[in-house]
């Protein structure tokens, strides 16, 4: 379902030194960029719960400990094209208000304009699961939106 509200709605990316990364309720999405011509026998990924590593050519990319938890065994990178390579990250707690402020602990931060507009994004995401009948995709969100915006999961129907 993710993936269909991804593509009707765009993603937010995280501009870094070395691509991006961007999220959904469900999954963080790594981007590097990698010399043209790169093989995957250049390129050394370890992807664990709580921490990351990418070198390169012998170069170290990412290391670090991840801003929250994931399923190790879930995650997963391609190499694309030899100069493009994609990670995919399924997040533990897969809850709107689980919005990562930042990919590493203290680094690769959002600035407060790309986490308020990642929050919001997770926020209509979340609506659209609860309404499966309605389309949020090109909706916009103003108010209480932070933490997963408000709960109505106990308003009568």
């Amino acid at each position: 379902m993710s993936v269909h509200f991804e593509e009707k709605s765009g993603v937010v990316p995280c501009k870094t030194p070395w691509g991006s990364w961007s999220q959904t309720m469900e999954e963080v999405f790594v981007e590097v960029n990698v010399p043209h011509g790169t093989s995957a026998k250049e390129v050394k990924c370890r992807l664990g719960s709580r921490d990351i590593e990418l070198h390169v050519k012998g170069k170290e990319i990412i290391k670090g400990k991840l801003f929250d938890t994931t399923v190790s065994d879930e995650a997963t990178w391609t190499l694309e094209d030899k100069c493009l390579i994609r990670i995919i990250l399924m997040k533990t707690n897969r809850e709107a208000g689980n919005c990562w402020s930042s990919l590493l602990e203290g680094e690769y931060c959002a600035n407060a304009w790309v986490q308020d507009q990642m929050q919001r994004k997770l926020t209509l995401e979340r609506f659209q699961r609860e309404n499966p009948g309605f389309d949020f995709s090109g909706a916009e969100i103003s108010g209480n939106f932070a933490g997963g915006g408000p709960d109505f999961s106990n308003l009568q129907k």
